[in-house]
């Protein structure tokens, strides 16, 4: 945890960034949670721009905290990505502020665990995540998507850290030739006495930060040479290093 005092507002936004950021980590709407919504939803408003990103926010219902939707299209192939999202320990590569990540427990490609860490800076406490990943595929349209849910209860808590336990999140892949059209939905209604409309302003900067980072990461050479493997009704169920 960063120890370095921060002062006025420029440090307490500083701050708070820093815990919208931990807070926009991985993860999706499980049933007996609320919707995420409708990536159509007329209600999007368009609030930030830059270069290929485009991030939206809306109004969630019960909440103070708006929902958001970033949608981009990335200059890297979907395999590329997906090997990206595949390695448990690619959050430190591209979540901003993640500083450990790991996969636990039996879970498989379409249905795992994964454990992650956000440093935070002084005086918030570091966060951790209990997540939930599931990755359903479709050959014939290309489209891969990824929904993560926070399960707190998955992992025994560390003291040293606040665990974060409402967070809905997904994730939509979609083919374009070597380019990549990816959708980023996401509500988070963080624990503690943040002011909504501070945590509102702020939170339209991370995914661009991220998606950016994302398509930097997904050009290194570990991550080329893969392929997707779908079974013969042509849904995905993993990601393998093609044999030359």
């Amino acid at each position: 945890m960063r120890k370095s005092i921060a002062h006025g507002i420029t440090g307490w936004a500083s701050v708070i960034s820093g815990l919208v950021c931990a807070l926009l980590v991985f993860a999706v709407a499980a049933s007996a949670r609320a919707e995420l919504p409708s990536e159509s939803d007329e209600a999007w408003t368009l609030r930030k721009e830059a270069d290929h990103i485009r991030v939206y926010t809306i109004e969630q219902p019960g909440s103070s905290f708006k929902a958001f939707k970033a949608v981009a299209v990335l200059n890297a192939p979907i395999e590329n990505l997906m090997a990206v999202m595949a390695n448990p320990g690619s959050c430190v590569e591209w979540v901003h502020n993640c500083t450990e990540s790991y996969a636990f427990g039996d879970g498989e490609f379409h249905d795992r665990f994964a454990y992650s860490v956000n440093d935070m800076p002084w005086p918030v406490t570091d966060r951790d995540y209990v997540l939930r990943i599931r990755t359903r595929g479709d050959q014939a349209s290309g489209e891969v998507v990824m929904d993560l849910n926070a399960m707190p209860d998955q992992r025994a808590e560390n003291g040293s850290r606040v665990r974060v336990d409402r967070s809905d999140t997904l994730y939509r892949f979609t083919p374009e030739g070597d380019r990549t059209r990816m959708v980023w939905i996401q509500h988070t209604d963080p624990n503690g006495s943040l002011p909504g409309w501070l945590v509102n302003s702020l939170l339209v900067d991370i995914p661009v930060r991220s998606m950016e980072e994302l398509e930097r990461v997904a050009a290194k050479e570990k991550y080329q040479g893969y392929r997707l493997i779908y079974d013969e009704q042509g849904q995905l169920t993993s990601i393998q290093l093609a044999t030359p």
